[in-house]
Parts: C-alpha cells; structure tokens; sequence
C-alpha cells in the first residue's frame, strides 16, 4: 500500500464525514484511513460505520493528548509507503492523489506539503479567514504561496512524508500546539528532501468565527517563541511581523486619542495627529480589501478579510508579545492558552 491517511479528530464528526466523502472521489484508489478520536465527547465512530465498506478505513478511539501523539498512534498502526497527516476540517479534490502520484514521479521527496484554500461552499466569515492565512499580505505567502518571505515548512493540515522517515524521527512532539512545524524543522535538519507540492492542495474550513480563530493565532504566537526556545535559528523575520504590527498599532491608538484630546484646543494640529495616527491602518485595510475582493469576488468578503487580518496579526502578535515576555525575558517553561476550549 502506498498512502497511510492519518486524521485525529477531535468533537468534529460533521467534518470528518465531508473528508471521508472526498476521499471516496480520489482517482487513485492505493490508500487507507486511519480515524483516531482524540478522547471526543461527540465521536465520530457512527460517521466512520457509514464508510466501512467503501473505504479501507480504521477507527480508534483513545484518551485525549492532542493532534501530535494522535498522528503517532494512527502512524504506529499505519501500512503505507507514504504517511499522509490531515487536519479533520480539510476535504480533498478528486485530484489530490493523482498530484501527489505526478510530483513524487517528477521528484522524489522524503516529505511534502501542499497548500489549502476556500471551497465555495464556505461561508463568507471562513473564505475571509482562509484568505488571512494564505494572503501575502498577512502571512508573507510561507504557507504555500507562490511568493514567500521563507522558505516552505509542511504543516498538519495537509503533510506527507515517508513512513520510515517518520519513524526514524520519532514522529510528533509533546507539543502541544506548532508541533507541526516542530516537526518539519527535524525534517529539515536531518537534511532530508522536502517540496511543496503547489498542486497537492486542499480546502480547509478552519475556524468558524473569529473568537476561534484569535484563540488558533493566540496559540500560534505562543508557539513560535517556544519553537525559538528549541531551535533559536528558526526564528525569522517574517515571524517578527505579527509583533510588530501589534506593537504599532498600539502606539497609534495612543496617538489617534493624543489627536481626539487636541482637536478642542488646537483643531488644525489635532486633525493633522488624527489623520497621521488613522492613515497606516486605512491605507492597509484598503490593500485587503481591494485584494481579497478581487480574489474572492465579494466585497462583503473583502470586508470581512479586514477583520480577519487584524485579528490573525493582532491575535499572534500578542501571543508571541506575552510568550517573549515569560519565557525569555521571565525564564519560564512552555506554556499554551485557551488549552480547554481550543478545539470547541
């Protein structure tokens, strides 16, 4: 068998039977699926049943530890050539396979990743988060986009790497969250051959609402500083970014209110530090929406990208501001937020 793919789930059994249904339309057929429930208070073992007879398909059930040590337990039990790890809210193209099949014959890997994207089917708040996390704009396209600030690390939503590869790694960390990346740095310290696979993609619905998906980027920011802790030479320029926004933006809310108190006394010197203060924010709010308008051909999803941008920026900027400040500056051990509710 070729292709082992692994999915922890976790209270998400609507999604895992969209996944299931898209892989029933994969053109090449040499796989099997591994569900592991993640200790779920709403399984999915009903959802699976459904498939038994149309899909080489294994389910576990086991106590919860996180999407990491999940993946080792559906890896140990895996009989593929290829381990292919996904995230539970993806769903895939009848030409996934077909994608990775054509890039592996042009190229051998050891691993790989492809990018995601927004199925038209999404809602408009989900297409606007699925541009925040794929838009250059945002993320400086090191999450699969064709112009990037770094170079490409696979990520869980959608990775493959080779079955003894995988092995020899150890699989996952403890981590709890930005495992993933923990994981692709080994990869490539190892100096092992790992692509993008630009047509290896996939739809990932992400999270719901925006009270979601700060928490998702809070942890992302936590996690960056932790995975500097354990490989000081990952930390780039472009993961300085969200910080900096934060710290920026910060500094112009205390202008624009400077601005606000001295229009009484002073209207023409007040106006100036208002319009200076507002200004980078609009002219960027003004790039998102034109961008993301034109790309999702909405404005009202325009809009939304800008919430979205600011939220994904701010969210990570702060977790990474608070992550720096106890961990480097304060010496403590690693930590995560919002552990409890992250995957409600």
């Amino acid at each position: 068998m070729k292709y082992s793919f692994i999915v922890p789930v976790f209270n998400r059994p609507d999604e895992v039977d969209e996944l299931l249904e898209s892989l029933l339309h994969q053109e090449k057929n040499d796989f099997e699926v591994i569900i592991v429930e993640d200790g779920s208070k709403i399984p999915c073992k009903d959802v699976c049943d459904k498939y038994a007879d149309r899909l080489p398909l294994q389910y576990f059930f086991k106590e919860n530890s996180g999407p990491g040590q999940s993946r080792n337990y559906g890896a140990e039990r895996a009989k593929g050539e290829y381990l292919i790890v996904l995230d539970s809210d993806v769903v895939l193209p009848k030409g996934y396979l077909t994608a990775v099949d054509e890039e592996l014959a042009r190229e051998p890997a050891d691993a790989f990743g492809g990018p995601d994207s927004a199925h038209e089917s999404f809602t408009p708040t989900q297409k606007a988060i699925s541009y925040s996390m794929t838009s250059f704009f945002t993320t400086g396209g090191i999450r699969g986009g064709k112009k990037k600030l770094d170079k490409f690390y696979p990520r869980s939503f959608n990775m493959g790497i080779k079955a003894d590869l995988y092995a020899q790694l150890g699989g996952f960390s403890k981590m709890r969250f930005g495992e993933d990346i923990d994981f692709s740095i080994r990869i490539f310290k190892a100096e092992k051959r790992c692509r993008l696979f630009p047509k290896a993609w996939v739809w990932h619905k992400r999270r719901t609402d925006f009270r979601k998906f700060w928490r998702q980027v809070y942890n992302s920011g936590i996690a960056r500083v932790n995975l500097y802790k354990k490989y000081p030479e990952s930390l780039k320029l472009v993961h300085l970014l969200p910080a900096a926004f934060t710290i920026g933006l910060s500094m112009l809310a205390l202008t624009l209110i400077a601005g606000l108190i001295q229009i009484p006394l002073s209207p023409s010197t007040g106006l100036i530090i208002t319009l200076s203060a507002l200004s980078p924010a609009l002219i960027y709010s003004t790039l998102i929406l034109i961008d993301s308008t034109i790309q999702n051909r909405s404005l009202r999803i325009g809009a939304l990208s800008i919430l979205a941008a600011f939220t994904q920026l701010l969210g990570y900027g702060c977790g990474f501001i608070n992550a720096w400040c106890k961990r480097i500056l304060a010496g403590k051990e690693e930590f995560a937020a919002y552990e409890k509710t992250f995957y409600k």
